[in-house]
């Protein structure tokens, strides 16, 4: 069975990231084609890159380095909910990511962002991201406005049409990973 990881990418007391993250496995969660567990970053305190070998070696020293890859090696794809600060993903979500270079090669990824003009600029710098890592991103992207699907900017209220993109985004995070699977096996 395919494993998903949805990767909740802040740590920011108050975030709605939380409940974005829920949102999405709440959905993800009725589908029968894959297993999807929430990986939030506060259960994995990283602090900044400090393994003194580049990830690419695979050389880790640190036993919150070693978890931390185990977890992502666990996972055929992911889904990464992300807000848009300062034009771009969150420092917490881009450190986790650093950390490791094997783990997240050859598995696809979709990308559930927020923000004033629906986390766009993170999504696409996630998507610059990946590439280098071996991640595939998928097309279709979840974009909630903090304007449009957030009351008071707060409360998640996603419309029927975030739902319809979500579930699009979800079939090819399945559909990809499953692809990605002889390669994989190869690495």
């Amino acid at each position: 069975m395919i494993r998903i990881g949805i990767i909740l990418g802040s740590t920011r007391p108050g975030r709605v990231g939380e409940q974005v993250a829920r949102w999405v496995l709440e959905h993800a969660s009725r589908r029968t084609d894959a297993v999807f567990e929430l990986v939030d970053l506060l259960d994995h305190p990283l602090p900044h890159l400090d393994e003194p070998m580049p990830p690419a070696y695979g050389q880790y020293r640190n036993e919150h380095t070693k978890a931390w890859a185990a977890r992502i090696a666990s996972y055929d794809g992911f889904v990464m909910v992300t807000p848009e600060y300062n034009h771009s993903t969150s420092g917490v979500l881009k450190n986790a990511i650093d950390y490791l270079f094997a783990e997240w090669n050859h598995k696809a990824f979709g990308i559930v962002s927020y923000g004033s003009v629906g986390g766009a600029r993170a999504a696409e710098h996630l998507r610059l991201i990946a590439g280098e890592l071996k991640l595939a991103d998928v097309r279709t992207n979840v974009a909630l406005s903090l304007f449009t699907d957030f009351r008071d900017f707060s409360r998640l209220a996603a419309g029927d049409h975030q739902v319809a993109a979500l579930t699009t985004m979800l079939d090819e995070v399945v559909a990809w990973s499953r692809a990605l699977a002889p390669l994989r096996r190869a690495a």
